[in-house]
């Protein structure tokens, strides 16, 4: 009776055990995955048995697989998420989508890991992109990310099984990006690497032009594998855009000019199929030799001129015009304009001639130093002033230059420039001619007569008269003879042997005096002249001649006979 009694009364401990028992089995089943068998299908639903002592309930979509219908049997063994073992109806809570997503990102995440490709299929368009779905798992694939080139129309790539590459995973916010263009670029790349074997480097191949930039165009040797033909490459002569010579699948025959083993990058070249036409161009246009050519580009430096396909040489801008200066080359000629040009220099390594435009004409510094040789006068106006001299313009644009020194005999060139004006119609005399240095010096004082000319035979220690022409308070200022005259300047301590007597203020302007020239020097073009000098040689000359303070003379006494000597010889 006893036993009869515990079994049909359990105890606490009993119940205690029973439900520790039914909390551990449900720790085992939920929030796992569990395989189970359907009894029954119902309107929209299935019943899954999953081994618990109730049964749960699917929704038949969720067993659907994108752009197909679910296609389930009773007895069929499938599996699910238990989610609870029991709800309020006593209900097991299971889910097929969620253990098809448990699985996908257990499977998926190995995957990534290993990185190794996932199979999926585009069932959807959303902003930005697109859905995929990977064996349970949503996943998102950018717009940039379905091919290599942007597609207009995903249509055809919807719904097909394809593979993808996972470029990111995170569990906790359920999200996952994947790329198609990835796999693209692999298989080009392994593709690439198998025909790129094949290629060496001076092959020649046809291409079919895909694409053309700025700095040239990309050429498809074969499928997926490209070659950038650069503008440098497609011609002897120069390109300005690659649009000249090329356009999109247009077929052209290319060389490969060098193949990067690290990169596979392929460099192609147009111009390598035809001889280089620098090949001996030293002597196909020698130094001096004129060519006529037809001007290719215009820049601030100067122009470039083809002489031939392939060949161009540079017109600086100094050598386009023998007097045009500081003139846009542009001014002078003009692009496709046919020009014939001097060789000047030829540098066959470098790839570099220069030419000269204005060798190509006369000179016209020549031709003037022929019409006016050295010491001819000529007439110009004055076009600018400067703070060392006057530019006097000649004939064909051309410019003379006056110096300052060269503006007045005895002034300084300070001074007498400041007479002048720009506009000003002058004379001058042409002082020197440099065609090479494309310079003509001019001379404004030399139209008159040098006042130094007008010394003639005086010398050093030659008594002359001159007159007062300036009083200053150290000297005063004198010309020597007449109005063509030098100048001179006295000193004070010059005027008189009489300390008394050296006073500027006892002259006038005009006054006629007598002084002994002391010094000349042609270079300087300075004379010295000294009152004081010749008062000294006159009573050196008296003493001599009549007396000496010896005899007991006076130099008056002596001076006195001088003179009455004088009036008898007279």
């Amino acid at each position: 009776m006893t036993l009869v009694s515990e079994t049909l009364n359990p105890s606490r401990d009993d119940f205690a055990e029973m439900l520790e028992a039914s909390l551990i089995d449900r720790q085992d089943f939920e929030d796992t995955v569990v395989r189970g068998k359907i009894t029954a299908i119902e309107k929209d639903v299935a019943v899954i048995d999953v081994g618990l002592k109730t049964e749960g309930r699917v929704p038949l979509k969720e067993f659907s697989q994108p752009g197909r219908p679910a296609d389930l049997s009773v007895g069929d063994t499938v599996e699910v998420f238990v989610e609870r073992v029991e709800n309020a109806n006593g209900e097991a809570v299971i889910s097929r989508e969620k253990a098809r997503r448990e699985e996908a990102w257990d499977r998926l995440e190995k995957t990534f890991e290993k990185g190794e490709r996932v199979d999926g299929e585009i069932f959807n368009r959303v902003k930005g992109g697109f859905t995929v779905d990977l064996g349970g798992a949503v996943a998102f694939l950018p717009g940039s990310q379905v091919d290599i080139r942007p597609v207009r129309d995903a249509g055809p790539l919807m719904n097909i099984p394809q593979p993808f590459r996972i470029l990111k995973m995170d569990k906790r916010r359920g999200n996952i990006v994947v790329s198609r263009r990835a796999i693209l670029e692999e298989d080009r790349a392994e593709q690439r690497q198998e025909v790129v074997k094949e290629l060496n480097e001076g092959d020649e191949r046809e291409g079919v032009v895909k694409n053309i930039t700025e700095y040239g165009a990309f050429v498809e040797l074969a499928p997926g594998v490209d070659g950038l033909l650069h503008v440098t490459d497609m011609s002897w002569s120069r390109v300005n855009h690659p649009s000249e010579v090329l356009g999109v699948n247009d077929t052209v025959r290319v060389k490969i000019i060098k193949i990067n083993p690290e990169t596979h990058r392929i460099s192609l070249g147009i111009k390598q199929l035809t001889p280089d036409p620098w090949e001996g161009v030293a002597a196909k246009y020698p130094v001096g030799a004129k060519f006529n050519g037809k001007v290719t580009n215009i820049t601030d430096y100067g122009a470039f001129v083809e002489l031939e396909d392939g060949i161009e040489g540079l017109v600086h801008v100094s050598e386009m015009s023998w007097v045009k200066k500081n003139v846009h080359p542009g001014k002078i000629v003009s692009t496709s304009q046919e020009v014939e040009v001097m060789v000047l220099e030829v540098d066959e390594q470098k790839r570099r001639i220069s030419l000269g435009l204005k060798q190509c004409a006369d000179n016209p510094w020549e031709r003037f130093a022929e019409e006016h040789p050295i010491g001819s006068m000529i007439e110009g106006e004055i076009k600018n002033i400067t703070e060392f001299g006057l530019f006097v313009g000649l004939n064909e644009e051309m410019d003379g230059m006056v110096h300052l020194s060269d503006l007045d005999w005895n002034r300084s060139g300070e001074d007498a420039i400041k007479d002048y004006q720009k506009g000003q119609t002058i004379q001058a005399k042409v002082l020197d001619v440099d065609p090479e240095k494309e310079r003509i010096s001019l001379g404004v004082k030399q139209v008159g007569n040098d006042p130094m000319d007008a010394i003639g035979d005086i010398s050093r220690g030659a008594d002359v008269t001159c007159t007062v022409t300036a009083i200053e308070s150290g000297g005063i200022e004198v010309q020597i003879g007449g109005s063509d005259g030098p100048k001179a300047f006295i000193r004070k301590s010059d005027l008189s042997k009489d300390r008394s007597e050296q006073r500027p203020e006892r002259f006038a302007i005009g006054d006629k005096i007598d002084a002994r020239v002391t010094s000349i020097d042609s270079k300087t073009r300075r004379i010295n002249v000294s009152i004081k000098a010749r008062e000294v040689a006159e009573e050196k000359e008296a003493v001599e001649q009549y007396g000496s303070a010896d005899s007991g003379a006076s130099l008056g006494d002596i001076l006195g006979a001088a003179l009455k000597g004088q009036k008898k010889d007279d």
